[in-house]
């Protein structure tokens, strides 16, 4: 009925539901890998333990390399990004992603940049919206997966590997997600998140793509420490310029409420534990009263942490090292709001990988590897990297570990990728929505209707006439502007849809306005909505009002005059019927405030929907 449908809800439950049963079945395969990895790491021990203790005593002598432990700034970005993609990949999986990333995340976070900046990512924002289940479950996947790979593999091609991915996927959320981390946004601040959080993570990821032997000097460790001091000190000056809305924060007659100030009280009343909420209420109160006064504050605060991690000092970096974390802390809860809360938080935002990645520049400086990260091998003997991979294999159980657990993690990644890449592809909504809105197709099984009616050009038509096809039966209103233009599109796109089972297909329209049942209408609407090409198009009409009202009235379809105007109320219906003269189907086809992706999945839904009817025995 016009006017019911209220479009789609963030949490609505068709949509959650098909999205927990996604990941369901996809949990399962990662399952099945799991299990896989347990029967190679079982294959692979055996293996090695039937070669005899003297044996083994004897190649390992001869043969095997005693790696120098990984250095441990490399072990700290590998360990701690690998456990924030892991959580990333377990915020990703929160009920109301699929409908609530693109209107609440993505859109959001590029409506202050450029119109360019927008674009690109509406990109991103209509291929979700048109796959949000399939995208959704894709990213949580690739983001656990990646994490996990960093996490099982500490060294090597594999370790590498791993960096790599982190690399390339966190360019995707940066420019996506995150629209260029709103580098190109007025009024952003390091408070907020500037230059994004995922762009540290692509930092973090390019770090252990390097071979390595740059982590045995300190000369990465200082490269590190300068990059992350002209960042602070750029964001002090950035934070520093005046009319940007720092300076001040309670509202004067003459300005609004400082853009700090403003932040807080909109994060203070968003989804969260009372304690954090007050936190942040507090600080707005604080910030309100003494804009000024903090803005300086952090202003230093950013410029002296910067001058001592430039400075490069293991002393002076200490002292950088220390009162960076402290302010990243304090503006991860007080600013911030931890990133995570809100239904749609997809990260802990910035100040954790900020924090993460000094800190590993002061770890890389100060505490170089006694010796080199090559390999040290006995003499005469050949590096382990460098040996055959079976004889690895073989000797080192912990060796064949890792890469049966850094293989199942590439899987991983794929049960994410291959399906979300699919989706991206695919020019059509997902079903699932129209689903969401009008609810599953209705299945019947009723003698259809019969009819004896008119067509756009004054032919008649019988049902018994259709009998041997599929049928599509709905109402429409030749002279309405609003719902019935959408309706006819969406069985037009149907009909594209089916290909060449369209020649099997009869899709046919009803008039439903009893003031205007001459074809001269039907034609018109015809021409209007580019139906006239379209073989097995029928637009039906009654000789008289009587015979309409009869038809309607077989179908169980209503039309209400209205007061004034020309267009009517009526049934958005479509009722499919098999190829031998049977209902089969009911279909609710009301738009109501539709969007592209809804229109796309309605017409999605009923090319599926005749297909069944086409292919039923």
């Amino acid at each position: 009925m016009p006017g019911m449908n209220a479009g789609l809800h963030t949490n609505s439950p068709t949509v959650v539901a098909a999205f927990h049963r996604t990941l369901l079945h996809q949990g399962l395969v990662v399952a099945l890998l799991m299990a896989l990895l347990l029967v190679a790491w079982n294959v692979l021990r055996t293996r090695q333990l039937r070669i005899t203790g003297d044996a083994v005593d004897h190649r390992a002598g001869r043969l095997a390399a005693l790696s120098a432990p990984e250095p441990l700034a490399r072990r700290v970005l590998r360990v701690s990004f690998g456990l924030l993609w892991i959580l990333d990949g377990i915020l990703q999986g929160q009920s109301s992603m699929p409908l609530g990333m693109a209107p609440q995340v993505l859109q959001p976070a590029a409506a202050s940049s450029p119109t360019w900046v927008q674009h690109v990512d509406g990109v991103m924002a209509t291929i979700w919206s048109y796959h949000p289940i399939s995208l959704s479950t894709a990213a949580v996947w690739i983001q656990i997966g990646i994490g996990v790979l960093l996490l099982v593999a500490p060294r090597g091609t594999w370790s590498r590997l791993a960096g790599v991915a982190s690399v390339g996927w966190g360019i995707v959320v940066w420019v996506f997600g995150e629209a260029f981390g709103q580098v190109f946004a007025p009024g952003q601040s390091w408070l907020f998140g500037l230059p994004g959080a995922v762009l540290f993570y692509c930092v973090a990821g390019a770090l252990v793509a390097l071979p390595e032997r740059s982590w045995s000097t300190p000369r990465l460790g200082r490269a590190i420490l300068r990059v992350m001091g002209v960042l602070f000190v750029g964001m002090a000056l950035l934070q520093a310029w005046p009319g940007r809305g720092f300076w001040h924060g309670q509202a004067s007659p003459h300005t609004n409420a400082g853009t700090l100030t403003s932040m807080l009280q909109q994060m203070a009343h968003s989804p969260q534990p009372q304690l954090l909420a007050s936190w942040l209420s507090a600080f707005a109160a604080f910030d309100a009263a003494h804009g000024w006064g903090v803005n300086l504050v952090v202003v230093l605060v950013l410029a002296a942490v910067g001058i001592t991690l430039l400075s490069a000092r293991p002393g002076l970096v200490r002292v950088g090292v220390v009162v960076g974390i402290v302010l990243c802390l304090a503006t991860w809860v007080l600013v911030q709001d931890l990133g995570v809360l809100g239904g749609v938080g997809t990260d802990p935002n910035s100040m954790i990988p900020t924090a993460l990645l000094f800190f590993a520049g002061y770890l890389a400086l100060t505490m170089v590897p006694d010796v080199d990260a090559s390999t040290v091998v006995a003499i005469g003997s050949t590096p382990a990297a460098r040996r055959p991979l079976r004889e690895r294999l073989a000797l080192d159980p912990t060796y064949a570990f890792r890469s049966a657990a850094a293989l199942c993690a590439v899987g991983i990644v794929l049960v994410g990728v291959v399906p979300g890449a699919a989706a991206a592809a695919d020019p059509h909504a997902s079903p699932i929505l129209a689903e969401a809105i009008n609810g599953s197709p209705q299945a019947t099984n009723a003698p259809a209707p019969l009819f004896h009616l008119i067509d756009q050009y004054g032919r008649p038509v019988a049902l018994a006439r259709l009998r041997g096809k599929a049928v599509a039966v709905t109402f429409l209103d030749p002279v309405c502007t609003s719902a019935c233009p959408t309706i006819a599109q969406e069985l037009r796109d149907a009909d594209e849809l089916l290909g060449n089972a369209a020649s099997k297909v009869e899709l046919v329209a009803i008039d439903a306005n009893p003031r205007y049942v001459t074809t001269n209408y039907l034609q018109a609407f015809d021409e209007e909505e580019h139906l006239t090409s379209m073989r097995n198009w029928l637009y039906l009409t009654g000789a008289t009002p009587a015979k309409l009202r009869r038809a309607w009235h077989a179908f169980g379809a209503y039309s209400a005059l209205s007061p004034a105007g020309a267009m009517v109320a009526h049934s958005e219906l479509v009722d499919v019927i098999g190829p031998d003269g049977r209902l089969r189907y009911l279909l609710n086809a009301d738009p109501g405030p539709g969007t592209e992706a809804t229109q796309s999945s309605f017409s999605v839904l009923l090319a599926t929907t005749l297909r069944k009817v086409l292919s039923a025995p």
